[in-house]
């Protein structure tokens, strides 16, 4: 019977510690599941912080290319402007230079004078324009004796002649003028053909 007791103890004794390890066994998990919650909590709320990060940074970047694109929009018109204004000024300055040429033929249609006192105040004017025309470095292409040159003269025909050389220019038949080295308009102008050189 003693032995009976004693395999009874020994047995409740195992259930004990059998449920007492069950229960720590429990307990554990239950704090490992805790774990888990309180870790996902946590790796959530990072990622929000910096996806509220990410937000803060997008809005900052978009509000500077907003900023840029209206500083570029603003320097661009600014550009336009002075560019206008700029050829403004240009035009400007050359038609008050010009302005004492058209006086002057106001006055030279307006005249009662002879014929010759007529063509001698056309002359002077055409001086004068001359005289403005080199003050804008704006020099007449050379013709009359100059080698025909495409580049600088356009052939209106060809004129036969003995005592000039083959393809020189024979007549300027509208003068054409360069600003500097660019050519404005060429020349207008007959070539010698000359007989002579041209069978040789």
């Amino acid at each position: 019977m003693a032995e009976r007791n004693a395999d009874l103890t020994a047995l409740e004794n195992e259930e004990t510690a059998d449920r007492k390890s069950g229960e720590i066994a429990e307990t554990r998990a239950a704090e490992g599941q805790g774990d888990v919650a309180t870790e996902g909590r946590a790796e959530f709320e990072r990622l929000q912080a910096e996806y509220e990060q990410l937000k803060k940074e997008r809005d900052a970047l978009l509000e500077r290319l907003a900023r840029l694109q209206a500083e570029f929009e603003n320097a661009r018109k600014r550009a336009e402007k002075e560019k206008a204004d700029f050829k403004d000024f240009a035009i400007g300055s050359v038609v008050e230079q010009f302005l004492p040429v058209v006086d002057n033929f106001e006055l030279a249609l307006k005249s009662t004078g002879s014929l010759e006192q007529l063509r001698a105040g056309v002359e002077l004017i055409v001086k004068q324009m001359e005289e403005i025309l080199r003050g804008l470095q704006v020099q007449p292409v050379a013709t009359v004796g100059a080698e025909f040159d495409p580049r600088h003269h356009e052939a209106m025909g060809s004129v036969e002649r003995e005592d000039m050389p083959d393809q020189h220019v024979a007549e300027e038949v509208r003068r054409g003028y360069r600003l500097r080295e660019k050519l404005l308009r060429p020349a207008l102008v007959r070539v010698v053909s000359n007989p002579k050189q041209t069978s040789e």
